[in-house]
């Protein structure tokens, strides 16, 4: 059987060099996990796919090139999710038909898009951005899966813009806050974060006793 654990994500954008920085801050931010797998002989894959579509293509391609890997598709939600899965929701969203042979461990969202993790962390934004970052235009909102997918990237492009760093942009600082987000706090404000994080976990386990 073979022990692996591969994940096709979306972002990046079109060039290999940004795609490049986005995995290395997904790498980062499984960190914990990407070492847990590895003490128990799990191998680890990212791949950062671009668009969503291709994300999706990436992944029915990785079933059958990987058969026997356990292979996730994490891509924004890009929108609230009302559906009870997550196949559901990207059923009615993109039209999208769940392959065949997988269920919703294999399915996971970013709610509604990558950005909400970092509002989840406004420390770590205070921190990245320093002088001139505005905390006050951050909504202060508990659940942060609910704050709109058109608000989400124009509130940290305000609340960075006096910055040294200037406003957040998405290849440019993503990348960055993924490698300093605190998981923790960012898996109490996501609930498909938390999802993301304990199926992973829960694989690996699996994983583990099957050896």
């Amino acid at each position: 059987m073979v022990k692996e654990v591969r994940l096709y994500i979306e972002g990046g954008g079109d060039s290999q060099k940004t795609k490049s920085l986005i995995r290395q801050g997904f790498s980062q931010f499984f960190k914990k996990l990407v070492n847990e797998a590895k003490t128990k002989k799990i191998k680890w894959n990212i791949t950062i796919c671009g668009t969503r579509n291709h994300a999706f293509r990436d992944f029915e391609n990785a079933l059958k090139s990987h058969p026997d890997a356990f292979n996730i598709l994490l891509v924004d939600a890009e929108a609230p999710v009302t559906k009870n899965s997550p196949w559901e929701h990207l059923k009615f969203r993109d039209n999208w038909d769940k392959p065949a042979g997988v269920d919703d461990d294999n399915c996971h969202l970013m709610v509604q898009t990558m950005e909400a993790w970092f509002i989840a962390d406004i420390e770590t934004l205070r921190k990245f951005y320093g002088q001139g970052f505005k905390v006050s235009g951050i909504p202060k909102n508990a659940n942060i899966e609910s704050i709109a997918k058109d608000n989400l990237e124009p509130t940290l492009k305000t609340a960075t813009a006096n910055t040294t760093k200037g406003e957040y942009h998405k290849i440019k600082h993503a990348y960055k806050l993924l490698e300093l987000l605190d998981v923790d706090k960012v898996s109490q404000a996501s609930p498909y974060c938390d999802r993301l994080f304990n199926t992973l976990r829960s694989r690996i386990r699996y994983l583990q006793d099957e050896s």
